[in-house]
C-alpha cells in the first residue's frame, strides 16, 4: 500500500493545539498537538489509559479540553453543534445498533436527522449495504439476527450514512475474530481510499495500525511520543518504549516463523 506524503498545503481537517484534559489528578491529555490533513488515515496507538480515546472524543466535541483548542472541519470542536457531529462519522467497538430497529433503519438514522427525503435515504441505505459487502436483504433484519462481523459492517455503514468527509473509529474491529478483523480492516481501508475519506482510528493492535494507516501516533500518559509513517518511525525513533511498541509485530512474526518452521 502506497503511503501518501502529508499534504500540508491544504488547511488541516483536524488540528489539536496543546490540548490538555484532566480527570481529577489524572492527565488524560497533556499538551497534545496533532494535525491531520484531508485524505489521511491516522492510527492512535498506546497502552490503556494513554489518552487515545479521549483525544478522539475531543475531535467531535464529546470531550471538551481544559486547555488548548481543537478544530474539526474548520469549526471549533469544543463548541460543536449537532450539525457538525452529523458531518463526522463515528464507529466504535460496541457498534451500538438500536436492537428494535432494522438494519436499514439503523443506517438511516443520520440521513433522517439531516432531513433527507425518503427516496434518497432508501438509495443511500442500498448503496452502503453494497459498499460494506452485505446483501440488500440484510436491511430488513434486526441486529440480533446478524453475526458480529455483519453488525460491525452495519456500524461502518451507519458511520458513512451522512456522507461524512471525516470518520472517527474507536477500536472498531477489536471484538471480532482475527480472520474477520483482518478482512474488515482491509475492506474499510479500501473504502477510505475509494471515498476519499479522512480517518482517525484508535487501536491497541500495532500490526493493524501499521497495515492500515498512513501515519501512526504513539501516545503515553496523555502525551504524543511519536508521529509518522510506520517504517519511518521504526527507522529513526530511539525512544525505547516507542521502539518496543513498533517492533511488537516483527517479534510476533519471528515467533510464528520459529513455531511453524518457516
Amino acid at each position: 500500500m502506497a503511503k501518501r506524503a502529508r499534504p500540508w498545503k491544504m488547511p488541516p481537517v483536524i488540528e489539536l493545539q496543546a490540548v490538555s484534559k484532566r480527570y481529577g489528578a489524572q492527565a488524560a491529555l497533556d499538551a497534545a498537538s496533532l494535525r491531520v490533513a484531508s485524505g489521511e488515515f491516522v492510527a492512535l496507538v498506546g497502552g490503556s489509559g494513554s489518552g487515545k480515546t479521549t483525544l478522539l472524543k475531543t475531535i467531535n466535541g464529546l470531550v471538551r479540553p481544559d486547555e488548548g483548542r481543537v478544530t474539526a472541519l474548520g469549526e471549533d470542536a469544543a463548541a460543536a453543534s449537532h450539525a457538525l457531529r452529523r458531518r463526522i462519522g463515528y464507529a466504535f467497538q460496541e457498534v451500538g445498533l438500536f436492537p428494535h430497529r432494522t438494519v436499514a433503519e439503523n443506517i438511516a438514522v443520520t440521513p433522517t436527522l439531516l432531513g433527507w427525503e425518503a427516496a434518497r435515504i432508501a438509495a443511500r441505505v442500498a448503496e452502503l449495504l453494497a459498499l460494506v459487502s452485505l446483501p440488500r436483504a440484510v436491511g430488513d433484519r434486526l441486529p440480533a439476527e446478524l453475526s458480529g462481523g455483519q453488525r460491525q459492517r452495519v456500524g461502518v455503514a451507519r458511520a458513512l450514512a451522512g456522507e461524512p468527509a471525516l470518520v472517527l473509529m474507536d477500536e472498531p474491529f477489536g471484538a471480532l475474530d482475527p480472520v474477520t478483523r483482518d478482512t474488515l480492516g482491509a475492506d474499510y481501508r479500501a473504502l477510505h481510499d475509494r471515498l476519499g475519506l479522512t480517518t482517525v482510528m484508535v487501536t491497541h493492535d500495532m500490526a493493524e495500525a501499521a497495515l492500515l494507516a498512513d501515519r501512526v501516533v504513539v501516545m503515553k500518559a496523555g502525551r504524543i511520543l511519536a508521529d509518522g509513517a510506520p517504517a519511518d518511525l521504526l527507522a529513526r525513533n530511539v525512544d525505547p518504549e516507542v521502539r518496543d511498541l513498533l517492533e511488537a509485530p516483527l517479534r510476533q512474526a519471528r515467533r510464528l516463523e520459529d513455531r511453524f518452521g518457516a
